[in-house]
């Protein structure tokens, strides 16, 4: 067994996160540190891609803010990710939607996935 791998499944077993993928509208709370203070910051948006695996996963989430897309890639084992809420789960047939970004008004939407 390689001892890298162990080490890192020992950390990684602390944060329990939701089964999500791309399409999938998340609520990401994110701690931020300003000076001394410390507040949570809710981030929400679709998530376009999850990348990597063990301690180095991340995902992207993408959201408007204003006529501005604003995109933030996260570590999904990161100690400042509070919690991870899933809002509605996309129907989606690809596991990297980069084609969402080129998109604008009603063709933007994505359909709801039944659970």
């Amino acid at each position: 067994m390689d001892l890298i791998k162990v080490a890192q499944n020992e950390f990684l077993a602390q944060n329990q996160i939701p089964d999500f993928k791309a399409g999938d509208t998340v609520t990401v709370n994110y701690k931020i540190k300003e000076g001394n203070k410390e507040r949570v910051q809710a981030f929400r948006g679709v998530v376009i891609q999850r990348k990597g695996e063990g301690a180095t996963e991340t995902f992207t989430v993408r959201k408007m803010s204003g006529n501005v897309g604003v995109e933030r890639v996260i570590p999904v084992h990161s100690p400042f990710v509070e919690s991870i809420v899933i809002n509605k789960n996309g129907k989606v047939r690809r596991a990297r939607i980069y084609y969402f970004r080129k998109l604008t008004g009603k063709k933007a939407r994505i359909k709801e996935r039944r659970v």
